[in-house]
């Protein structure tokens, strides 16, 4: 199966089923930016449930812009902060300290441009995940694409269909029960090395 779907900050677990399980994998590149989305966004298990992370970035919706052209605002520490928060969140999880050396790089180099540091951030989970993905990005914007499935909905929290997605032992579910579809972070701390199998098995509706 070949599929279209959007780079994001630490994909969704949904994300990461689609990527796994295609035959052959084409990045959105050729969009206009949206608000709100997993763009510029993730979902971890922190200690009170679902806890956002918001990278911040210099937009105006009064002239559209491309995703590609997105440039992240630097003004405050938003680093630090994203990494304080993983940290805090799962530094009890079984597999942390195994992966925290991948993946702490990302959030200590300066970063200016959001799509390129969403396919760094994607280059760090597949070095987790053992996975080795080759990928193409669109050259044109296709509304309808008729040769690919298109999982792009994914990158849109507010429209994403339910997923079934199974149970796995998350740090905090004896506080708020199992919370499916989070970053593919939250399941690589997690699972560690049966993640990409976990991935593996299950089905997304097309």
């Amino acid at each position: 199966m070949d599929i279209l779907l959007h780079p994001t900050y630490f994909p969704s677990i949904a994300q990461c089923v689609a990527m796994v399980q295609a035959k052959k994998v084409t990045f959105e590149v050729c969009d206009n930016y949206q608000k709100q989305t997993y763009r510029n966004r993730m979902t971890i298990y922190g200690a009170h449930g679902r806890m956002p992370l918001t990278v911040p970035v210099v937009y105006s919706q009064k002239n559209r812009q491309l995703y590609k052209d997105i440039v992240i605002s630097n003004d405050e520490k938003w680093q630090d902060l994203h990494w304080k928060s993983i940290q805090s969140a799962y530094s009890s999880s079984p597999f942390f300290e195994f992966y925290e050396h991948d993946l702490i790089h990302l959030f200590q180099e300066e970063v200016t441009n959001l799509m390129a540091f969403n396919f760094k951030c994607l280059e760090a989970v597949l070095e987790c995940l053992q996975h080795d993905l080759k990928f193409d990005r669109t050259t044109e914007f296709e509304l309808h694409p008729q040769s690919k499935t298109d999982y792009r909905y994914l990158v849109d929290h507010r429209k994403e269909k339910e997923q079934p997605l199974k149970t796995y032992v998350q740090v905090f579910d004896d506080k708020h029960g199992f919370i499916p579809n989070l970053s593919v972070l939250d399941l690589i701390f997690n699972e560690g090395p049966n993640a990409l199998l976990y991935l593996e098995r299950q089905q997304l509706p097309h």
